[in-house]
């Protein structure tokens, strides 16, 4: 069995992956569709489901034929972008409207009257997330509300997100979201096995579209023969930072990973306790298998890689990401340019989905390569002021594992280890949401005993130990704190998370 390889479809924001992997978490072959990107309004943020599942199913395909056959593969993991909303027609298995992504804001104004309404403290008490348009539960209701062909699906509607859709194409039907995935949308308790009547009531969700929630290592479903040639067990579903968390080792008590991807996702394990923050941190089910829940504290960060992309497609600043590193080095700092990230409004700890970005400091000497490397170093400020709450919850950073697309960028990796003052450490493969559900699917299909068995070793890596003076340091942070701080008050937010440093 051990010579038999575990399928991966690693379904992010801006591709689609099917990925292989031995059993003991070695990673082979790979094939990548691009995804469409739809704006169709200033913050709205769009995918066409339909071509996920198209370019998803071509990817492991190509996977299987590479391998040999449906009869090479001993299981599925799928790992994918949370909070993206689904739906379609259970009689048709047809999308009944683009997918609305995790990035879109077009739900700020529910968001508003939710809160204005007195409802934060219990939704945050229940679910451990905070009001804001990033979860799925206001996108599902905008879908009823303005989707012709949604509200008239009746009892055909199925609502999910990206990992339910994705099972139910592959299985002909099973409709199920992990608990992961579930905790990211609102609808469930942190410590409930279902999804909650009053959440569901409370945000208008009808709970008849919705999915099972069931573990994230199990025999779930099998594949639909026809489809990749063979009927092939699901054994892994997981959110895609949760998958990581798991890819990184980080199941322990104060143990942290960022992903360094589209957006920036910081997770520190928690075990069996249920989190709980002051500062505005997310609590959310890292994994649950055998129907034990382990949880974590988290922070989310909406803009990260997505800035790079803007530079190049919008700015036309860069050609390609990978030119960042010597550009920011090129100049021996920012120039006194500080860059505030909010394409997306601002994610954790700040919670302000009305602030947009901007660019501060432009003079006669300002040059492409001081608005890149301002635009660089706003990722590791971002992080810092999470480091802040974290430690600020009692969830302190002692070392910082990253990982993801950004985090090959050494320039980027230094920099956080300089305004962290903290030893920032990468693996020697950075690909580790797509090994995290690999991991759940080996646990899944029998091939180990529990998760923390599953763990191979680390493979290496590089390490990344503060360098920059004391001084440099505080300028750099006050200077952004006073550009955040005046973005906030003028965009009339509350703030306090961001601005009060414990």
């Amino acid at each position: 069995m051990s010579e038999r390889m575990i399928l991966v479809l690693d379904e992010g924001t801006t591709s689609t992956r099917a990925m292989l992997y031995t059993a003991d978490g070695v990673r082979g072959a790979m094939a990548q569709r691009e995804l469409s990107q739809y704006y169709p309004r200033p913050g709205w943020v769009e995918h066409d489901a339909a071509e996920i599942w198209e370019r998803t199913l071509a990817c492991a395909r190509e996977m299987v034929a590479h391998v040999g056959g449906a009869d090479r593969i001993a299981a599925i993991g799928i790992a994918n972008q949370r909070e993206t909303v689904v739906a379609w027609d259970r009689r048709t298995g047809a999308p009944l409207s683009r997918a609305i992504v995790w990035q879109d804001r077009r739900t700020a104004d529910r968001c508003e009257a939710l809160s204005a309404e007195g409802h934060e403290a219990l939704i945050q008490s229940r679910t451990g997330l905070v009001i804001d348009p990033y979860f799925s539960a206001t996108k599902m209701r905008w879908l009823v509300d303005h989707v012709p062909s949604v509200a008239a699906a009746g009892d055909a509607l199925a609502l999910g997100t990206i990992e339910s859709w994705l099972v139910w194409k592959l299985t002909g039907g099973l409709h199920i979201t992990d608990a992961s995935n579930a905790s990211r949308t609102q609808l469930m308790t942190l410590d409930g096995a279902g999804w909650d009547d009053e959440l569901c009531a409370l945000f208008g969700v009808p709970r008849a579209a919705l999915p099972a929630i069931v573990d994230n290592a199990a025999m779930l479903g099998t594949t639909v023969p026809d489809l990749l040639g063979g009927a092939i067990p699901i054994t892994g579903l997981a959110g895609d930072q949760q998958a990581a968390t798991i890819g990184q080792g980080c199941l322990s008590p104060g143990t942290v990973k960022a992903t360094l991807g589209t957006g920036a996702f910081i997770l520190a394990s928690t075990g069996p306790a249920l989190p709980v923050s002051a500062h505005r941190l997310l609590g959310t089910v890292l994994c649950q298998i055998d129907g034990v829940r382990h949880y974590a504290l988290e922070g989310s960060i909406f803009v990260a890689g997505s800035l790079i992309q803007w530079l190049r497609d919008r700015l036309g600043l860069i050609a390609a990401a990978a030119d960042t590193d010597a550009i920011a080095r090129s100049v021996p700092d920012n120039g006194g340019v500080v860059l505030l990230p909010a394409l997306s409004g601002l994610g954790a700890p700040y919670w302000q989905p009305g602030v947009t970005g901007s660019i501060h400091g432009l003079t006669h000497g300002t040059g492409r390569a001081h608005i890149v490397r301002a635009a660089l170093e706003s990722i590791a400020h971002q992080v810092h002021d999470l480091a802040a709450a974290f430690a600020a919850d009692g969830a302190p950073w002692h070392r910082l594992r990253i990982d993801g697309g950004m985090s090959a960028n050494d320039w980027i990796a230094q920099d956080m280890a300089d305004i962290l003052g903290l030893p920032v450490e990468r693996p020697a493969d950075i690909e580790t949401t797509a090994r995290g559900a690999a991991m759940l699917a080996a646990v899944g299909a029998g091939l180990f005993p529990t998760l923390e068995s599953a763990m191979a070793g680390g493979s290496g890596g590089a390490a990344f130990e503060p360098v920059l003076s004391g001084v440099a340091r505080d300028r750099r942070i006050a200077a952004w704190q006073a550009v955040l701080a005046d973005a906030i008050r003028a965009d009339g937010g509350r703030g306090g998370a961001a601005l009060d440093r414990p």
